[in-house]
């Protein structure tokens, strides 16, 4: 069978020539706009974890009990503190011994993952109303490792997660930072005298 070759009006052929243009800067266009939504919406690069680390001279199972009841919350400082201990439970506490739990500067934790005596994963549901980071706190969450280190004494560790490289969120960081430093070394105090480990550490440190 024998092709016929087919012959393409010369109109329509210029007609082609000044639409392609058009088509590429639509292009270019398109590209350009799906490149700043790419921008406006792109998650904040992930900043290293928090970590306080200090040790309580007491056994773990007692530092155990601080974590998982509500008289031993109170040993962090809080005023009050009502414990419902179990995955998707809740740990409310508050700083002022006049307010009242439930009220907008309750502090509520969700309870995420534990392991007795080893490890208990949290998360704040609910900031206080005063909250100085309310749009950081999504998306973080904490993590406290408790490790035997010897007779009556224990490491404890906590972890905070899930910061990343806005200004509110590191900022957000500093104030967690120092606020665990606080808890760990508030917490320690009624354990008090000083574990022989920590006594050496800090005399090594002030060297």
């Amino acid at each position: 069978m024998m092709n016929k070759s087919v012959r393409i009006p010369d109109e329509t052929i210029a007609s082609a020539r000044v639409a392609a243009p058009k088509h590429s800067a639509a292009r270019r266009l398109f590209g350009i706009l799906v490149s700043i939504a790419w921008l406006w919406v792109a998650p904040a690069a992930a900043a290293e974890p928090q970590v306080t680390e200090g040790f309580i001279n007491a056994a773990t199972p007692e530092v155990w009990r601080i974590f998982t009841t509500a008289e031993g919350y109170k040993q962090t400082g809080v005023a009050q503190a009502e414990v419902d201990f179990k995955i998707g439970g809740t740990i409310r506490t508050h700083y002022d011994p006049k307010g009242r739990l439930g009220d907008a500067k309750t502090i509520v934790n969700e309870i995420l993952a534990y392991e007795p005596e080893r490890m208990l994963a949290i998360r704040i549901k609910q900031a206080p109303a005063d909250f100085p980071y309310p749009d950081a706190i999504a998306g973080t969450w904490t993590v406290v490792y408790l490790t035997p280190a010897g007779d009556n004494m224990t490491q404890v560790r906590f972890v905070g997660l899930g910061y990343d490289d806005r200004p509110q969120s590191q900022a957000m960081r500093k104030f967690f930072s120092e606020g665990n430093r606080w808890t760990l070394e508030h917490i320690a105090k009624s354990y008090w005298p000083k574990c022989a480990k920590c006594v050496a550490e800090e005399a090594a440190a002030s060297k």
